[in-house]
């Protein structure tokens, strides 16, 4: 996908500026470099504890009676499992993951890997869609073999206001294939506060052919709540799913383009671009 409005983008792109939030932002940004692309940080997301994790203490009462827990992201895995009781033993249901991220954060906490469901590094998408693919088959066993109604526990994150981050997507086929849906939330997502030299770099990277790497949308609409006035259509944009090259374009990016969400793919489709 590209969108090409007034202005030229003939050069190839000089500078990605990664925009995920920290500790992920320099580690992809590194994994990148080691690839050939030429990146800079600047965090668009900004994660916090929960100011009360009361709620969370009782989410781990309740643990084990689920079939499985779906992680949204790396953070997520984090903050859940820092929770955890510490008279509460490690979970032994599934493990959800829509990356290999996650499933890293999972495995760094002592998660068994065969308690893990995660599409794989080659996946073309790294999202509910594939990770639903993968879990279906083994769901409808369970739920037509289960004398009562299994549950999935998602652990997702919250915006600074408390409102869930995310769509409800998956908890919706939860429903449709028989299983009760819950939710938690372990973190807040929020728009970060811009150093003057984070701002200066914005200004100047929206007129020097970078191109900003985004895996939310929500980090782009937080880029112009700082800046409201910065010129993204003269700027060029990647974005790593459809959902976020839609939000980018509705804000008035000048160009954006389709990357993978895997970090090999991504960086040979970067240097590829022109």
């Amino acid at each position: 996908m590209a969108q090409v409005n007034s202005v030229s983008f003939a050069a190839a792109v000089g500078r990605v500026i990664v925009t995920r939030p920290e500790p992920e932002s320099h580690a992809w940004a590194e994994a990148l470099q080691l690839r050939g692309v030429h990146c800079e940080t600047l965090p668009l997301i900004e994660i916090a504890a929960l100011p009360d994790s009361k709620d969370l203490a009782q989410t781990w009462r309740d643990v084990p009676r689920h079939l499985a827990l779906m992680f949204v992201s790396a953070n997520a895995v984090r903050f859940f499992m820092a929770a955890r009781p510490a008279n509460q033993p490690m979970p032994l249901c599934r493990a959800w993951s829509t990356g290999p991220g996650t499933r890293a954060a999972l495995l760094a906490t002592g998660w068994p890997a065969d308690l893990i469901d995660s599409p794989g590094e080659d996946a073309p998408q790294f999202d509910s869609e594939a990770l639903w693919a993968l879990v279906t088959q083994p769901v409808q066993v369970v739920v037509a073999s289960s004398p009562s109604r299994p549950s999935v526990l998602i652990v997702r994150g919250a915006d600074a206001r408390g409102q869930l981050a995310g769509r409800d997507w998956l908890a919706l086929q939860l429903e449709n294939a028989g299983l009760e849906g819950l939710q938690t939330v372990a973190y807040v997502r929020q728009a970060p506060v811009l150093t003057p030299a984070q701002q200066s770099l914005a200004q100047q990277a929206v007129g020097d052919g970078s191109a900003w790497l985004f895996s939310s949308s929500d980090a782009a609409q937080h880029l112009l709540w700082a800046l409201p006035e910065l010129p993204v259509k003269q700027a060029r944009a990647l974005a790593t799913h459809p959902r976020i090259a839609q939000r980018l374009q509705q804000l008035g990016w000048g160009r954006v383009d389709l990357v993978p969400a895997g970090v090999d793919a991504q960086a040979q489709s970067i240097k590829s671009l022109t």
